[in-house]
């Protein structure tokens, strides 16, 4: 437990109708009993816990404020610790007044994220349900809050624990043999050891692989929208992003800058750039254009190539998809709404040279489902459950993954080649220790500091 009692406003800043001021500690009911006045003299150290209570808040002998108090005992609260709730108006002025009380009646502030880390040292969360905690708050899609809400559930803590209970078994198995020296490992019980091992392999390469779904997901894509001048790179730019971000005329070159937006299309989320039209120009400030479309198109992760359906394609056509080679690709065949002059030379040109092709129409937005679903199946996001599969969600959770999976591989090639056991059995410890560390399980302060410091105060 720790010794400070600890007070936050737990609600968001600014005008409300209610606000909420948290304080966990020890001295929580004590601090409460100097500013918290119930009707009929009911004594504060008397609330029955989980229960809500009407009364008055009062700072210098004076009420500011009524409310409700709600009391959380330990270890039965979200800290772990006793916890009292004070729910008060929601101005910005009176909720700030009752913070100040609170603290002058001895609780010190919370620092960010100070709440849900006393949770994580008190047992009541593992790491990667406290992480993903803070992958709620900040959720800005249904897709995100689907996939941080199952892993604060313990979707891949619960995960963790299985592979971890099958190392430990192998773990176990080999020491016996240490144990008894004289007893080599008989084939029976290596063939145990190596299906074991392959289950163990299996589970960490699945967790490894959910990751460039889960990224999809929570982090975004970086996408480039390429194609040449009037290709409706703009309208299918303004037709994802949901509003009208970007200029669109009938005029080639209208976009002369990199433009960028995120936006939701099906369950991936796209860190949209539209570019200019990519093309040889005379024009200073369309070269410019031009040039920061090319960057842009070698920066990024996936590029939406554009291709207008309603006039003859040209050697610039060609040349995009010559350029975009070896990049991540959708090929989008637009303005599927005019008449088609492609060539169907082309067409089957587009088709060969690209896994994924679309036909759309940006302008009445005819076709967007299809291109949804093939961003979810190219993240294989159309295989995944994002509210009960569990997924690794962010990049120190994939280190540990490939560490672990790395050792592993080092314990079967091991027991594959007749080593003995102490060799199998320090490449499991190593693997156990780096799994360990996705819960911090055994993980360093800094790591667990850095963090809770990315939460808002309050949480």
């Amino acid at each position: 437990m720790l010794l400070s009692t600890v007070a936050a406003v737990s609600t968001a800043r600014g005008k409300g109708g209610v606000a909420m001021i948290r304080i966990s500690g020890d001295s929580a009911l004590e601090i409460v009993s100097k500013m918290f006045v119930l009707p009929k003299k009911t004594d504060v150290f008397d609330l029955i816990p989980r229960r809500c209570y009407y009364g008055s808040i009062v700072r210098d002998g004076i009420a500011i404020d009524d409310g409700t108090l709600t009391y959380f005992k330990a270890p039965h609260s979200f800290t772990g610790e006793d916890v009292c709730e004070i729910c008060c108006h929601g101005g910005s002025y009176v909720t700030q007044a009752v913070l100040e009380t609170v603290l002058s009646c001895g609780a010190k502030m919370a620092s960010a994220g100070e709440f849900t880390k006393r949770a994580y040292i008190n047992g009541k969360l593992t790491l990667s349900r406290a992480e993903a905690i803070g992958g709620v708050i900040d959720a800005t899609n249904d897709a995100q809050l689907r996939l941080s809400s199952s892993i604060a559930r313990g979707t891949l803590s619960n995960k963790l624990t299985y592979i971890r209970a099958l190392m430990l078994d192998l773990i176990t198995r080999s020491y016996a043999t240490i144990d008894y020296p004289d007893e080599d490992i008989e084939d029976n019980e290596r063939g145990a050891m190596a299906n074991t091992l392959n289950k163990v392999l299996a589970e960490l390469t699945g967790l490894k692989n959910s990751y460039r779904s889960s990224r999809a997901v929570s982090e975004g894509i970086r996408t480039a929208i390429v194609g040449k001048p009037n290709a409706g790179k703009s309208s299918l730019y303004n037709a994802l992003a949901g509003e009208e971000l970007a200029i669109v005329t009938d005029i080639a070159g209208t976009t002369r800058d990199v433009i960028e937006h995120t936006a939701l299309v099906g369950n991936v989320t796209l860190r949209l750039a539209d570019t200019a039209g990519i093309r040889e120009t005379e024009d200073t400030v369309e070269k410019i254009g031009v040039m920061r479309a090319k960057e842009k198109l070698d920066s990024s992760e996936l590029v939406l190539c554009v291709f207008d359906m309603s006039e003859r394609e040209s050697d610039q056509d060609y040349k995009i998809i010559k350029d975009v080679q070896g990049k991540s690709c959708i090929a989008v065949l637009n303005k599927g709404d005019l008449k088609v002059c492609l060539s169907e030379e082309f067409i089957q040109h587009v088709h060969k040279s690209f896994e994924y092709v679309c036909e759309i129409s940006a302008k009445s937005q005819n076709g967007l489902d299809g291109l949804a679903e093939v961003l979810n199946k190219m993240y294989e996001l159309d295989k995944i459950n994002l509210s009960n599969d569990p997924l690794i969600a962010n990049a120190r959770q994939l280190s540990s993954v490939n560490l672990a999976l790395e050792k592993v591989k080092e314990a079967k090639d091991a027991l594959d080649f007749g080593e003995t056991p102490d060799i199998i059995c320090f490449a499991l410890e190593n693997a156990l220790s780096e799994l360990d560390m996705i819960d911090a399980r055994a993980t360093s302060e800094e790591i667990v500091n850095e963090i809770f410091s990315r939460f808002c105060v309050g949480k």
